[in-house]
């Protein structure tokens, strides 16, 4: 059990290396199903890379990541490749092709990966652009929408295929604190109606404290992992000077926008 929920995603004995410089090392930590997993941390910590090595972008030097009874890290290209059709990832800044419509982004992975009818694809580009309140805006170009909306454009196109993890990577930089925090409920919503697994890079410490339910603090000096658990129990319960100050900065904040 992880937090109370049965064990979703295993990470054992983890270490990530550029060469011969390690980035972190002797990672471990269990996410349950349904949580919404924070990966936080100061800058350059590691924390997109270990998500880019949690989706096989980034091999790891040493260590397992499991999803379930499927072990990704030993697993075949090809078997990744079938797995990973499970999973909803969105990277920073949204990643949306500039030349395609709303509409086209979230159709893609449809296409390619589904045997549905152009009709088919058609009503579900409508309820995932619906879901994340983007209803009539199917024939707009990102250029020409907001920056919140090509967020919420993006959480639309790594939902297409119904995923049972979705890997989200800094949702809400950039973004003012009133369009963070619709995201931030945006993400609850949808991890509801999906009934996903949920893992988010983020340094947005409102958001780490309006919707995690567990997570992990890396820390880039000892290069490794400090803290887990829920957050709002950390900064109540750490006695790590670390963890201590950047969640109880976060707090603060928090309760400004509370």
């Amino acid at each position: 059990m992880s937090n109370g929920r049965p064990v979703h995603i295993r990470v054992r004995n983890l270490t990530i290396a550029f060469g011969s410089y390690v980035l972190m090392r002797d990672v471990n930590f269990d996410v349950g199903h349904g949580d919404i997993f924070v990966i936080m941390g100061g800058s350059g910590c590691g924390k997109s890379t270990l998500l880019r090595t949690m989706v096989g972008l980034k091999e790891p030097a040493r260590g397992e990541i499991i999803y379930g009874d499927f072990n990704f890290t030993n697993a075949t290209e090809e078997r990744r490749e079938a797995f990973l059709r499970r999973c909803g990832i969105s990277y920073q800044g949204g990643a949306l092709w500039s030349s395609m419509t709303l509409a086209e982004n979230v159709a893609l992975p449809l296409a390619e990966f589904t045997s549905y009818s152009a009709e088919e694809i058609r009503r579900q580009v409508g309820l995932k652009l619906a879901l994340v309140g983007l209803r009539g805006f199917e024939d707009y170009y990102p250029s020409q929408i907001s920056g919140g909306m090509q967020k919420r454009a993006a959480l639309a196109r790594a939902m297409a295929l119904d995923p049972e993890i979705l890997f989200f990577d800094e949702p809400s930089a950039g973004l003012d604190p009133i369009s963070s925090y619709r995201l931030d409920r945006l993400i609850l919503e949808l991890r509801d109606s999906l009934q996903a697994t949920v893992m988010i890079v983020t340094h947005e410490l409102p958001s780490i404290f309006n919707i995690a339910s567990n997570g992990i603090m890396l820390d880039a000096e000892s290069r490794t992992m400090i803290a887990q658990g829920d957050p709002k129990v950390l900064a109540a319960t750490s006695k790590d000077p670390k963890v201590i100050e950047f969640l109880s900065r976060g707090q603060e904040r928090a309760d400004k926008h509370a």
